[in-house]
């Protein structure tokens, strides 16, 4: 009975859920884009438990790069107001769209020149008729058995305000690594505050042949140290190229049979990025997602090979690394 109940709640969330990929429409793009090109904030208000679905959605986008606060629309009646400016968009947010204290707020609002949105589940609500772009949370049923309680109604909310953040995120080409400089606390973010030298191969414990050499010995190296490339260096042990299993593989397919006894310096990547040791891993981490690359040489400032970087080093797969051993 207990879990039988449990399950039909869930039923009658998700199903609340999957009703918004019906009802979604150009507001929502609309919404979006007001964001995007606005040089403001997101202001989120509402009250009760709009109010605390307002707050959560607020925290998402401060968290995944969108400047965002969480307005109380009786604090805002009440001085709060001095923070809101024409630059910013204004999202509402009441399932039954006649909160009074937000009704008596939105005029305000638009009195400044803000873009007014608005979450509801009655599109022909006061609140609705006051709002620019309307977003439609509604949903059939509560999952309450009063049908009383705020339970399908403020989850279709944060699931609308979820996929406006998620939206954002790849509009903005939000990164990993702009995600650890808002979440420097969390396993990834301390992680990336790391310096490159914390987590490094030294010199010592990284692939290199020297400029000249043959394909063959360079392959030996790679397969010695299985870190997915080598390093070219020149007589002064300064970076010459990078040879990866890209090269190799792109050889290969070409049908180059013969490759191996080419010279280094026919099949590596002249000139390739690197890093210094000093740098931060989510420097790093923005690199190598830009380049689409897995491993980073480190150099000292003389262009020295000071030690070699692997992405899944930075992400912690495997065991986690420090200046080439187990930890």
């Amino acid at each position: 009975m207990i879990i039988d109940q449990a399950k039909e709640v869930l039923k009658i969330e998700a199903d609340s859920i999957l009703r918004l990929t019906q009802t979604i429409n150009a507001s929502f793009e609309e919404l979006v884009n007001s964001i995007l090109n606005s040089s403001g904030r997101v202001i989120i208000s509402g009250i009760g438990k709009s109010g605390l679905i307002g707050k959560k959605i607020a925290s998402t986008l401060i968290s995944t790069g969108t400047n965002s606060i969480f307005l109380h629309p009786v604090e805002a009646l009440h001085g709060d107001l001095g923070m809101v400016n024409r630059d910013d968009v204004f999202i509402a947010i009441s399932n039954s769209g006649e909160t009074l204290e937000l009704n008596q707020l939105l005029p305000l609002i638009r009195d400044i020149g803000c873009r007014i949105a608005g979450f509801t589940g009655n599109p022909g609500s006061t609140m609705a008729k006051l709002c620019e772009m309307v977003i439609d949370t509604g949903v059939e049923k509560e999952a309450c058995p009063l049908n009383m309680a705020p339970t399908s109604s403020t989850t279709a909310q944060l699931a609308m305000g979820d996929a406006l953040a998620v939206v954002l995120i790849t509009k903005k080409k939000f990164k990993k690594s702009d995600f650890m400089k808002s979440h420097p606390g969390g396993a990834l973010g301390q992680r990336l505050a790391c310096k490159v030298k914390e987590i490094m191969f030294n010199a010592s414990a990284a692939p290199w042949v020297p400029e000249g050499s043959s394909m063959d010995k360079a392959i030996q190296e790679m397969d010695k140290f299985r870190l997915g490339a080598v390093i070219v260096l020149d007589t002064e042990k300064k970076l010459k190229g990078i040879i990866t299993d890209g090269d190799i593989r792109h050889c290969i397919a070409e049908n180059q049979m013969d490759f191996t006894r080419q010279p280094v310096d026919r099949i590596m990547t002249p000139k390739p990025h690197f890093l210094y040791a000093d740098s931060f891993l989510y420097e790093a981490l923005n690199l190598m997602e830009k380049y689409e690359i897995t491993v980073l040489p480190v150099v000292d400032k003389q262009n020295r090979l000071d030690g070699l970087l692997h992405l899944h080093d930075i992400l912690g797969k495997g065991s986690f690394q420090f200046n080439g051993g187990n930890q």
